[in-house]
């Protein structure tokens, strides 16, 4: 069977993932307040690689100091922060994983008292408190983005997803609601969006041919239109510089929130999509082996498993012996995710998932 969970993916650059399964990034706090990596992170991801995750990528990692998302966020926009991506690449390739890192900057949505100044954003947003971006630090953002990408091929990193879902900077671009520039990067669909290509074609053109390349995005929350960011899909995938996409879609299952569209499923306009030689995931509440066999038998190339993969280090072996795997049920004990290589931050950062922590 072409999509079943244990075959390999071969992506455009020439890349092999060895199975279906893909460690979504997930949001942990438990590195440094500097953007170093910490033992714990390094031990929650190294546990995926070993648990036969076919591709592991890392949490959000910020590509400028001031686009902090959040506290123990692991950066990547300094050099000094080098020594501990390459430990991470290696204890993650040591497995037979694909290392890849989401480069990422929150915008108006890093918190003040974190970056110690006002978050900055396309245009001012003053519910955020955000000043926007000049047209000089716009082009400073893609370089830094793209510079960022060439740091994480240094340190070994198989590829770099960018992140251009979920109320973050590029998709604050993307937005209609909180893009009101008059520039070159504003307006129109194409101006809005003209960040994310001139990225994504920096990235290639820095690090080449042979570097895994995704971009995440998502078609709904903060200002997406489904329509508009399946419009900026396809054309990412004509002008052929990405490997992968990977549309967060919070719900694999359901149809779109915009009454407009509900024709269809939310994952039904994006499987009708014309993938040529470039690859998909989505995420949302793919966590059984049945959810993970319905998801691949839509047509998605691979699985990306946040939940599950909290709950089941070695969730995809879970799934290959058993395609009617289900998940341990929730709440689980702080020591049984423990065990499964959380640390005392990451574990403190769960209980905001109601239900999911015994208490």
């Amino acid at each position: 069977m072409k999509n079943s969970p244990e075959m390999p993916v071969t992506f455009p650059s020439g890349a092999t993932m060895k199975n279906r399964f893909m460690l979504a990034p997930l949001t942990n706090r438990q590195s440094h307040e500097d953007g170093q990596l910490s033992d714990d992170e390094l031990n929650w991801l190294t546990m995926r690689a070993k648990g036969q995750f076919g591709l592991v990528m890392t949490c959000a990692s910020h590509v400028q100091e001031v686009g902090k998302g959040f506290p123990g966020q692991l950066g990547i926009f300094s050099d000094d922060l080098i020594e501990g991506h390459k430990k991470l690449t290696a204890n993650i390739q040591a497995y037979g994983s694909l290392a890849v890192i989401q480069l990422h900057h929150a915008g108006m949505r890093s918190p003040a008292e974190l970056i110690q100044q006002a978050p900055v954003c396309p245009s001012d947003n003053e519910k955020f408190g955000a000043r926007g971006l000049s047209l000089d630090e716009v082009k400073q953002l893609r370089d830094d983005f793209i510079e960022a990408a060439l740091r994480a091929q240094k340190c070994g990193y198989d590829g770099v997803e960018v992140h251009g879902a979920h109320g973050y900077i590029l998709t604050q671009f993307l937005s209609s609601t909180t893009n009101h520039r008059t520039d070159e990067y504003g307006g129109s669909l194409e101006n809005r969006a003209r960040i994310i290509f001139e990225i994504v074609n920096g990235i290639r053109e820095a690090c080449g041919e042979k570097f895994l390349l995704g971009i995440r995005l998502s078609p709904e929350k903060a200002g997406m239109d489904v329509m508009e960011v399946r419009s900026v899909c396809q054309q990412l995938i004509d002008e052929g510089k990405i490997d992968f996409l990977d549309i967060s879609l919070w719900d694999s299952f359901k149809l779109p929130e915009d009454e407009r569209y509900q024709d269809k499923t939310l994952l039904e306009h994006f499987s009708s999509l014309d993938f040529k030689q470039v690859k998909w995931t989505v995420a949302g509440k793919i966590r059984s082996g049945k959810d993970v066999h319905a998801i691949l038998n839509a047509g998605v190339d691979f699985v990306a498993v946040g939940r599950s993969a909290i709950l089941h280090h070695d969730f995809p072996v879970k799934v290959i012996d058993n395609p009617d795997f289900m998940p341990a049920e929730n709440p689980v004990s702080k020591e049984y995710l423990r065990k499964e290589g959380l640390g005392e931050a990451f574990i403190e950062y769960m209980h905001r998932w109601p239900g999911f922590v015994v208490e």
